[in-house]
């Protein structure tokens, strides 16, 4: 028994000292948007912190902001801000919650590079995405079949593009929804008559950026610039949520996103800053 007991004494010492040399582990989750940005953010931030290092992992705002409450993430990355059953959720298990705004994001709508349709206004988004608008001839294209991609409904992507495009109209039951931002780029590369939409960051030559125009003003482009002087319309806020009980965790690695260094790599990232 003494043997067993000093065994178990030295085994905790040696955790204690391995836990100590590693220090601490800041857990993020959430929006598929955000991520990119997070793992870009962190990369750097782990190479000059000591005692701690950053693990991000994606899942969508809804999945962060569930781990949160669940207490298996630090931080919740989100491209919404909460909702209100959300809200309920936190007060019910007694977490008094932080939001930090860290960037914006620029949503861009997004086709197939061999589509000849290079704009499209608000309302012709809003019909093609609840199903009004079904053959891209009927926007002066290819008589070609439309095939809508979408986020699920989980993510903060998927809410805010039905708020603020959709004017809160619900999808076409024909949809097809995705799990990741990834996935969307991959399907609609893949398809000829597919639309979607992503985060200005995700873009890449295998998929073309749509100019859109709101309310009979002129076409604009969803570039960075265009978002940062206002001409772009559909930029939102990316937001992080923490428990104020693990601020002293979190902290240093938010204030790194804030600082001049962490906002140049917003910018460098294809995300617009904040500072």
């Amino acid at each position: 028994m003494a043997h067993m007991r000093n065994w178990l004494i030295l085994t905790a010492a040696t955790l204690l000292i391995s836990a100590a040399a590693f220090g601490q582990t800041v857990r993020i989750m959430g929006s598929d948007t955000t991520l990119p940005l997070t793992q870009k953010e962190a990369e750097v931030f782990n190479k000059t912190s000591k005692g701690t290092s950053i693990a991000v992992t994606g899942g969508g705002s809804g999945v962060g902001i569930a781990a949160l409450i669940e207490g298996t993430t630090d931080i919740a990355m989100s491209s919404r801000p909460l909702k209100f059953y959300e809200k309920l959720k936190i007060q019910t298990a007694k977490i008094t919650y932080k939001q930090v705004e860290i960037a914006k994001d620029v949503l861009s709508v997004i086709v197939h590079p061999s589509n000849k349709i290079s704009r499209l206004t608000r309302q012709q988004l809003e019909d093609i995405f609840t199903g009004k608008i079904t053959n891209w001839k009927q926007v002066g294209g290819a008589d070609m079949r439309i095939i809508v991609y979408t986020r699920e409904t989980s993510s903060g992507t998927y809410e805010f593009f039905k708020d603020h495009v959709m004017n809160k109209k619900n999808f076409a039951r024909t949809a097809l929804s995705l799990a990741a931002t990834g996935a969307v780029i991959q399907s609609i590369s893949q398809t000829k008559g597919a639309i979607g939409y992503v985060g200005l960051a995700y873009l890449n030559k295998k998929v073309k950026p749509i100019s859109v125009s709101y309310e009979g003003k002129g076409y604009v482009e969803p570039t960075l610039q265009n978002a940062q002087t206002g001409q772009y319309p559909i930029t939102r806020p990316l937001y992080y949520f923490y428990n104020q009980k693990r601020e002293k965790l979190v902290n240093p690695f938010i204030n790194f996103i804030l600082s001049p260094k962490g906002q140049q790599i917003v910018k460098e990232d294809g995300y617009i800053p904040v500072k």
